[in-house]
């Protein structure tokens, strides 16, 4: 029969604590590369809806909801159905005179060229705002991902070329 030595009896819990120790930075590593990932196809959906906001503004009607709510994904919604957190409230469409400055006020009235109307050279989609919550163990990180936009010619803003000039502007 063998003897333990008090040296073995004493270290008989430390397979247990390293394990806890390794393991738990284990899955912190672990999470931060899967957040990593999750982070780059977030920052490529707001690239991606920052596109279609400028698109959808340069065809809609001056002032639509219409081109924010396409932006993120969320048609007749408020929040998007492809990234937790991004709501309308996070799209800003502006648009652009020749110099790439903002029209203050824009009219949806076409025939109206005193409020800058046919001012309109540019329209930019851009989200602000907006910041992820990474879900990485024993951190509470959030990063903020505002800044991205779009900035594309104007085309019809709604309006198309053989509609009459006192007529309401079409649904876009």
């Amino acid at each position: 029969m063998r003897r333990r030595s008090p040296i073995r009896k004493a270290e008989r819990g430390m397979t247990t604590v390293e394990f806890s120790i390794v393991g738990s930075l284990l899955f912190v590593v672990l999470f931060a590369i899967i957040e990593f990932g999750r982070t780059m196809y977030v920052i490529s959906v707001l690239t991606e809806a920052t596109r279609r906001g400028a698109r959808l503004a340069s065809v809609c009607p001056v002032n639509d909801p219409y081109p924010a709510q396409g932006a993120v994904f969320a048609y007749g919604a408020g929040s998007s159905a492809v990234v937790a957190g991004l709501t309308t409230s996070n799209v800003v469409i502006e648009y652009l005179d020749d110099n790439g400055n903002v029209i203050s006020s824009p009219s949806p009235n076409f025939a109206d060229t005193a409020a800058n109307f046919d001012a309109i050279r540019y329209v930019r989609a851009q989200i602000v705002n907006f910041s992820m919550q990474l879900m990485i163990p024993f951190l509470d990180p959030t990063v903020s991902l505002s800044g991205f936009a779009t900035t594309i010619p104007r085309e019809s803003l709604g309006v198309p070329r053989t509609w009459p000039a006192n007529s309401p502007l079409p649904p876009c």
